[in-house]
């Protein structure tokens, strides 16, 4: 049976998908995901303050592309007619769907009454969401997590309350927001949610799934209808394209070449600098570099090169020479 959002949006049958990650998943990063096989992508989360200021940042957040589809974009918010303001905002960016972000756990989010803050209000979660969902004639999707702490786990009445004003689908992160990302993710409440009979619309299990075993065995165990992947997808963008083949054929796909990792750093470099311009492009990607080429002995001296220089041409110089310096390495 495929898995749908909606009527239109088809993501096969066991679907992964990239969660939305603020400072992450922008556009090259989403490119480089794409290229390994990822169903289902968001925009990083914007705020809904920002969309109706009209802030830069927050509206090239809404830049999206067609080799990308199907995709969402991600808001979070505080206040209810301005979370419906930007839902029309970003309905005429023409994603597939809208997702709300109830389950940022980071202070300057929670502080304002935003993201997994609305764990301590389902009312007003409720009311906020009815307010997206009638403000749009695109899906809406949410995602959360199991609670504001461990008195408060109140997934089971999140996931039916939400269903009933009209959400397509719900992806669960298994902390509560007292955990941050601490502790393991408990995917036992998801696996309730999912075996509630009154629940029909697709549940999505995130947290810690970072190798080809773990989603295996939690596909089995816990029943969900697809796995987002966050973390472990930075700077290894292969994980979709490995779980998938292990899915397919039970085998373990061989992980990826220096020169797969080399050519796929230049990618997403090249992607970021195009979409982002030098300065920035150059400076957001040092990030990246420590992760891509995770494992290989005494990198520290090639990653400070990469963090250090401000020229895309010496940048690629730089991983030419990782290229050929451990290109029989087997990380």
């Amino acid at each position: 049976m495929a898995v749908k959002i909606g009527e239109h949006i088809d993501l096969g049958e066991f679907p992964l998908l990239l969660a939305p990650m603020e400072d992450v998943s922008d556009p090259p990063f989403r490119y480089v995901c794409k290229q390994n096989g990822v169903d289902m992508m968001y925009t990083e989360f914007i705020s809904s303050e920002g969309l109706i200021r009209d802030a830069a940042k927050s509206r090239q957040k809404l830049d999206i592309f067609e080799y990308e589809r199907p995709i969402g974009i991600q808001i979070f918010g505080s206040d209810i007619e301005h979370m419906r303001q930007s839902a029309e905002i970003c309905t005429l960016a023409n994603p597939d769907l809208i997702d709300i972000n109830y389950g940022c756990p980071v202070k300057n989010v929670v502080c304002k009454g935003a993201g997994s803050s609305l764990l301590q209000d389902i009312d007003k979660m409720v009311a906020m969401t009815k307010a997206v969902v009638e403000a749009t004639h695109l899906p809406v999707t949410v995602k959360t997590r199991l609670g504001w702490d461990d008195n408060t786990k109140n997934i089971y009445e999140v996931a039916e309350r939400l269903q009933d004003i009209g959400i397509q689908a719900l992806a669960i992160h298994g902390r509560t927001r007292a955990q941050m990302y601490k502790g393991q993710a408990d995917w036992s409440m998801i696996r309730d949610v999912k075996q509630n009979p009154r629940v029909k619309i697709p549940i999505f299990g995130n947290g810690d799934v970072d190798s080809v075993e773990k989603a295996a065995a939690w596909r089995q165990e816990f029943e969900v209808d697809g796995i987002m992947i966050g973390r472990a997808s930075i700077g290894y963008p292969w994980i979709f394209r490995e779980i998938k083949h292990f899915f397919q054929t039970g085998e373990r796909l061989e992980g990826p070449t220096i020169a797969e990792r080399v050519d796929v750093c230049k990618t997403h470099l090249n992607k970021s600098i195009e979409w982002k311009g030098d300065k920035t492009g150059i400076f957001e990607m040092r990030r990246h570099y420590a992760n891509y080429f995770k494992g290989i002995p005494n990198f520290k001296e090639y990653r400070m090169q990469l963090v250090g220089l401000q020229n895309q041409q010496d940048i690629l110089a730089v991983l030419e020479e990782i290229g050929d310096k451990f290109a029989e390495e087997v990380v």
